[in-house]
């Protein structure tokens, strides 16, 4: 069988077994759809059913979540882990609290962090979980969050169902959307008291408990090096580059505080309340008050106020402002469609850092593509946060802690180890400059050898 059909033959069958999964399907097809030419030049991929057993999670765990509001009140709500591929290292992925959490969207992050684990080069597995609890919505009193003994409890019951299917051998969760330091602290106390030992079973922790320094501004630091490796390779920098970035949480934060290191300019942050707009550029006075309002007052956008900002409701980065060179798409899935790629394109946009997993359309992404940009995709750009997981594990299994300089330089490496990775993977290909195509193939490669030498399980 040619190696199109064979790819035409899996995705047919995904999608037969998969049709109410849309962001599971389009993850498969992005990547599989990119991968006609190394399964052409090794065929002993295709005798093996690797693409069979690649779209097919290991493990899919589903599991109740009871829990007390601050009321009295019973509460349930539904947790997940999707252990998807385990053949370089055991599983390594984010745990995500939000009402759009489904087997469908976690099924798609699942599959994204098993290539992207891959590129970091580290030895670590794919998978992905988390809850359709909703922290920034109390369930007594609507516009309100939930208080932190409430959080406390709902963590303690999730732990309780998935500690059981994790360990530091296993399966090493992270945080995600709303899941941050609060969170995972709950998290790793309930895990420590069931299973009555200490283990760096969790990454992002406190550093008072053995988190590692940078993690917090891992993934937005590292998209940022990414965008610098890219920009290397037409012979610029950062300095002077207007950028605009969405999201307000530690990736776009951080993207943001790394980019006005390099001495390029911010115009813009957002959340689910509309896109805030900093008329002269971001400061670090304004990016202080910005992370205070997110991470402490645990507000929106619609409240902040200060000197030098405009706020925009209920409207995305990309169109508010027009005439800047970078975007960072940093807040979540497919948050930037065809529409705004064709505004970016008019308005003179050069390069695409994603920050998010898949945060652009297929038709943005080819637009992106088709018109030559610096596109990366969130798999290689993005990977910076769980490969400074990985260095935590590293840390934790040890029982040391680097410097900030030692984690900095160590991400800086990784992140240059991607690009190269993916850019050499194009070009090996014939589809040189293109990031999408290159890192697909070499996170792919990696993977699949590994399952080849295993044999059928």
């Amino acid at each position: 069988m040619s190696s199109s059909k064979y790819v035409d033959r899996v995705l047919k069958d995904t999608i037969a077994k998969n049709a109410d999964q849309k962001e599971f399907i389009q993850a498969v097809e992005e990547v599989l759809t990119s991968l006609t030419p190394v399964l052409k030049a090794n065929p002993q991929y295709e005798e093996n059913a690797i693409l069979e057993r690649m779209v097919q999670p290991e493990r899919t765990i589903i599991f109740r979540v009871p829990w007390v509001d601050d009321k009295g009140i019973i509460r349930v709500n539904r947790g997940y882990r999707v252990q998807m591929n385990s053949a370089i290292g055991p599983y390594k992925g984010g745990l995500r609290f939000d009402p759009s959490v489904n087997l469908s969207v976690l099924k798609f992050l699942a599959f994204e962090q098993v290539f992207k684990n891959s590129l970091t080069t580290l030895p670590m597995g794919g998978g992905k979980g988390g809850s359709d609890f909703n922290p920034k919505q109390s369930p007594h009193t609507p516009g309100k969050r939930c208080s932190d003994a409430e959080v406390m409890r709902f963590c303690q019951s999730f732990m309780t169902g998935l500690y059981q299917y994790i360990g530091q051998d296993t399966d090493i969760p992270a945080g995600d959307m709303n899941v941050g330091g609060r969170e995972i602290g709950y998290l790793f106390g309930q895990y420590k008291r069931l299973a009555n030992e200490w283990t760096g079973v969790l990454t992002g922790k406190g550093l008072s408990y053995g988190g590692s320094l940078i993690r917090p501004e891992a993934t937005g630091y590292g998209d940022v090096y990414f965008a610098e490796n890219m920009l290397a390779t037409r012979g610029e920098t950062l300095e002077g580059k207007r950028c605009v970035v969405s999201g307000s949480g530690n990736v776009a934060s951080y993207a943001a505080e790394k980019l006005m290191q390099l001495g390029a300019t911010v115009l813009t942050l957002s959340d689910r309340s509309g896109t805030l707009v900093f008329q002269d550029g971001l400061t670090a006075e304004q990016l202080a008050a910005v992370m205070e309002l997110k991470n402490v007052k645990r507000g929106e956008f619609a409240e902040f106020k200060m000197a030098g900002t405009k706020f925009v409701a209920k409207k995305n980065p990309w169109q508010t402002v027009s005439k800047y060179d970078c975007a960072f798409p940093c807040s979540r899935q497919n948050e930037l469609d065809g529409k705004d790629a064709a505004y970016m394109l008019k308005n003179g946009v050069k390069l695409v850092g994603e920050g998010a997993n898949m945060p652009c359309t297929p038709e943005a992404a080819n637009a992106f593509i088709q018109a030559k940009l610096l596109y990366s995709p969130g798999k290689a750009s993005n990977a910076g946060g769980v490969a400074t997981s990985g260095l935590e594990m590293s840390q934790n299994s040890e029982r040391i802690s680097w410097t900030r300089e030692q984690v900095d330089a160590r991400l800086k490496d990784i992140m240059k180890a991607i690009h190269d990775n993916a850019y050499e993977a194009a070009a090996k290909y014939g589809k040189k400059g293109n990031y999408v195509v290159g890192a697909n193939i070499a996170g792919f490669v990696k993977v699949a050898d590994a399952m080849v030498a295993q044999g059928v399980c």
